[in-house]
């Protein structure tokens, strides 16, 4: 289940050339893609583009646009899809909400049982003392 989909109008592709090895196909085609996404200008909710803008990823700029380089396959379709799909999992992590955490206190048993624990070690070790 996604929260929030994001609509391809807000999202810009620009087409690179990919990096490293790869013969004359990296030097002629432009098959790697740069994805840019403005989270404040997006039609996200406001909650999620908040909890976007604070989680201190490298990708997110001062500004406020997620820049994500794809470059993995050799086809510049295959580059945009993967670009689209790990910037959902990053908007989809931003959107989930952690449960606040209750405090709880430990039961009477396992107290008990700690203690017991604790008095058998310090016996242990009052054995291993000298004797007068």
């Amino acid at each position: 289940m996604t929260p929030w989909q994001v609509p391809e109008d807000e999202i810009t592709f620009i087409p690179i050339r990919a990096q490293g090895a790869g013969g004359q196909n990296v030097n002629k085609v432009s098959s790697a893609v740069h994805l840019r996404f403005d989270i404040k200008a997006s039609s996200m909710p406001e909650a999620v583009r908040e909890r976007l803008l604070q989680l201190g990823d490298q990708r997110i700029s001062k500004d406020g646009v997620i820049v994500i380089k794809a470059q993995t396959f050799r086809s510049l379709e295959k580059n945009r899809q993967e670009a689209v799909l790990r910037l959902q999992e990053l908007i989809d992590r931003a959107a989930h909400v952690p449960k606040t955490r209750r405090p709880t206190r430990p039961t009477r048993g396992s107290v008990t049982r700690r203690l017991e624990g604790k008095a058998r070690h310090g016996a242990i070790k009052a054995a291993r003392r000298r004797v007068d």
